[in-house]
């Protein structure tokens, strides 16, 4: 495949290639995601979720890649890094290994044979079985000779049924083990003056804006399930679902497609006839419907402690100002002083503001807020009590903990 003319496109954005590079850094939103911002196929209506569709739309999640392997490939040269990796290495960055896409006998025969797991000849089978979440590869014997990323990349992980990072795909969590950031920083084609950037973002974090404003201050990544009814996907509410996947699948993936908003500066236009993302809005829209939030595990939690903090939740409390419907978020989006949050990040959105996060299993993803600055529920109560003056008890605090953790 010849290198893609549009690489470069974002803020026309890229008058050399150290801001084309700072694309592939933020491959990691693809699935979740967020006013006024362009609306995307179906995400005001919410029709009933279309099984068809939603079929389409998990092949999409899982394993297309836009057509951005021109970039991964022809610009960061990411195939030969990966080339070189053997499975160990790979788990130990936070790739997964999907164990449903490799034959029984073959996986078992790699795990009793501990020296395949130090072999790069192992990786590459198994990118040739399309097993490595996320990636998806074009293998020519001894060599990888096309690699490109997906939305699973970083929004999906695995059940770690068969070994920690082996197992079921779990579409929708978000991988909080993946170093996407040193993962880049590693790669032959970044500019050496962006290594130690990328190279210091740790496991489970990126940056969504870096290859807009060049402004490295990355959050963490968010789950990508739960958001059926949600209108604002993101943490700064940009746009409903399909803006948030077309911004992510063209700016961030660096696909082959169009996108376009004016409040952020960004204009990247292809062809019509050359678009690998505007059709594959609507699928992913509907399948993206069908992830729910996984429920607490049996026991995590207090039934009787959990009912009583609803109570607080929806009185005392003041969290149903803002969290409210299915997903217990809102449609409205709220000033950093507000919450007590850093502005920091909304300064540089297009918004300027922070939505009222799903709360939807939340047991799931710690640590909380896009900073990750609270790192368990209880820290997150305190902060919410101590801002808004609220005066909870210890036990009080105790029981809204409870209902959160039952969500």
């Amino acid at each position: 495949m010849p290198s893609d003319p549009s690489i470069g496109h974002a803020r026309r954005r890229a008058a050399s290639l150290r801001h084309a590079a700072t694309y592939a850094a933020i491959v990691l939103v693809a699935a979740a995601g967020c006013d006024d911002g362009p609306a995307g196929p179906g995400d005001k209506k919410r029709d009933p979720i279309d099984p068809e569709l939603a079929a389409q739309g998990r092949q999409i999640f899982r394993h297309d890649d836009f057509g951005d392997a021109a970039f991964w490939t022809d610009t960061l040269r990411l195939h030969e890094l990966v080339e070189q990796v053997d499975p160990r290495t790979a788990l130990q960055l936070g790739l997964k290994v999907d164990a449903d896409a490799v034959p029984p006998a073959v996986l078992q025969a790699v795990l009793a044979d501990t020296s395949a797991l130090s072999d790069p000849a192992t990786t590459r089978a198994l990118l040739a079985l399309d097993a490595v979440v996320g990636l998806k590869a074009t293998v020519e014997g001894e060599r990888v000779a096309r690699i490109g990323v997906t939305c699973a990349l970083c929004h999906s992980t695995v059940d770690d049924a068969v070994a920690p990072g082996i197992g079921g795909r779990l579409d929708g969590w978000p991988n909080r083990d993946l170093a996407v950031g040193t993962i880049v920083s590693l790669t032959p084609g970044l500019p050496e003056e962006l290594r130690s950037t990328y190279a210091s973002w740790p496991a489970g974090w990126f940056d969504p804006r870096f290859n807009v404003d060049g402004i490295s201050d990355p959050v963490l990544i968010p789950p990508a399930y739960g958001l059926d009814g949600v209108e604002l996907e993101t943490y700064t509410g940009e746009g409903p679902v399909s803006y948030w996947n077309n911004y992510v699948a063209v700016v961030e993936m660096h696909g082959r497609g169009s996108f376009s908003d004016p409040r952020l500066g960004i204009d990247i236009q292809v062809p019509e006839d050359q678009d690998l993302v505007k059709d594959k809005l609507l699928p992913l829209f509907h399948y993206q419907r069908t992830l729910a939030a996984p429920p607490p595990p049996a026991g995590s939690f207090s039934a009787e402690a959990a009912a009583l903090g609803e109570e607080l939740f929806e009185g005392a409390a003041r969290c149903a100002e803002c969290h409210q419907g299915s997903g217990l978020s809102g449609d409205e989006l709220h000033a950093p002083a507000r919450t007590g949050m850093d502005p920091a990040y909304a300064r540089r959105s297009a918004t300027g503001l922070y939505r009222a996060t799903p709360l939807r299993g939340l047991w799931q993803h710690a640590p909380y807020f896009h900073d990750g600055s609270a790192a368990t529920l209880a820290d997150v109560v305190a902060h919410y009590d101590a801002h808004l003056n609220l005066g909870l008890t210890a036990e009080e605090r105790a029981r809204l903990v409870e209902y959160l953790g039952s969500l």
